[in-house]
């Protein structure tokens, strides 16, 4: 989902901040975002820039390093909870989520929580932002349909680089 993000981000006309590893620093860069920041290198949450909106698709911080960088009336859409399937440290996470959702209500920053529902006028964007060659999918592995279980556990590792792509033999 971050893959795409930055480049929706970018065709809309964001200035972007993406947090990735160091393996992916290069990936992140060539799809557009101004700024990297490498997380095992830097937190994010302590430095002085602030943000808009944080699109967190791991939830790993809390309500208030994440409230913090956040400007009065930003957003913090918690989009995801740390990986594919369950894992450990999936419930946390979700408390997490519930807690900043429920503390929100009390300040001028809004945390809210995004599961995607597909509409066609949303894929009619996304088919046009992928014709101009706006947003282009990055595909870190494919499977064949008999190697189900292998690319599932490979997405449960946590660490896709992109999109894992199952083919129909």
């Amino acid at each position: 989902m971050g893959t795409f993000a930055v480049q929706i981000a970018k065709s809309f006309g964001a200035e972007v901040t993406g947090v990735c590893s160091t393996r992916n620093l290069d990936m992140v860069r060539s799809l557009g975002a101004d700024h990297v920041i490498d997380y095992t290198k830097e937190d994010f949450t302590k430095g002085e820039q602030r943000y808009d909106l944080i699109f967190d698709l791991v939830g790993n911080h809390s309500f208030s390093e994440r409230r913090r960088i956040l400007n009065p009336n930003g957003i913090c859409v918690m989009a995801g909870i740390g990986g594919a399937g369950w894992h450990d440290g999936i419930l946390s996470r979700l408390a997490g989520e519930l807690n900043a959702y429920m503390r929100s209500r009390f300040v001028s920053q809004k945390f809210i929580s995004y599961i995607a529902q597909f509409n066609k006028k949303d894929m009619m964007v996304l088919a046009d932002l992928m014709q101009s060659g706006k947003m282009t999918p990055v595909i870190d592995r494919t499977y064949k349909l008999s190697e189900v279980p292998a690319a599932l556990r490979y997405l449960e590792q946590g660490h896709a680089r992109g999109k894992v792509v199952v083919t129909l033999d």
